[in-house]
């Protein structure tokens, strides 16, 4: 287990927070050009991000709230699960009564292309990060972020994440991340930039609230 030194306002979130890291994920991404493509309709964001924080993430993750105001899901690659069966049909129900047409066929195209480009060997995968709008210019992103970088660099262990809006590249760059490739999660869709960290034996992270 990596030994993640959180900010002082952050917390590990419980199985009792799944709606909460939900919530807060969903209203980061609503204005996100992949998500936006896959599901059509916002109000399929949020109660999609519970269901997979409820059964992946939270369960075989590890993930961060500050407050009402940020979350982040992470997984080791190595512990990373697929979706079971009744999860699975519990998700695909959300994106037939929520998302637009043709949405449960665009997710699963999404995931399956995610899967093809996700690299192999241990790392910390950054699944999700993202803040309420009212939290958004207030430094949450990268107090929520750096504790689990700074993790990974003392185990020694590459990250990566797929960026779904490029006005994030900075974000990642600034901690960093490195584009390895665009591709796209399926047809006519906005591109995800594969995005990658090599540890680093040295980086500035501060414990204030920056």
């Amino acid at each position: 287990m990596l030994d993640i030194q959180l900010h002082e306002g952050l917390r590990n979130a419980d199985k009792r927070d799944w709606k909460q890291l939900g919530a807060i994920t969903g209203e980061a991404f609503s204005e996100d050009p992949v998500n936006l493509w896959i599901f059509g309709e916002r109000k399929a964001l949020a109660p999609t991000f519970s269901t997979l924080a409820k059964y992946l993430y939270l369960p075989h993750g590890i993930c961060h709230l500050a407050g009402d105001e940020g979350a982040a899901m992470w997984a080791l690659n190595s512990k990373r699960k697929e979706l079971g069966a009744l999860p699975t049909l519990a998700l695909v129900w959300i994106l037939l009564q929520k998302g637009s047409n043709s949405a449960a066929r665009r997710a699963i195209a999404a995931g399956e292309a995610m899967a093809r480009e996700h690299p192999a060997g241990e790392h910390l995968y950054l699944f999700t990060i993202g803040t309420r709008a009212a939290a958004r210019g207030k430094g949450v992103g990268k107090r929520l972020i750096t504790p689990s970088l700074a993790a990974a660099d003392r185990a020694c262990l590459p990250c990566y994440l797929e960026n779904s809006n490029p006005a994030n590249t900075g974000f990642y760059m600034s901690h960093g991340f490195e584009r390895m490739k665009l591709f796209e999660p399926g047809p006519g869709a906005p591109p995800l930039e594969a995005m990658w960290r090599e540890p680093r034996s040295s980086y500035n992270y501060p414990r204030d609230s920056e």
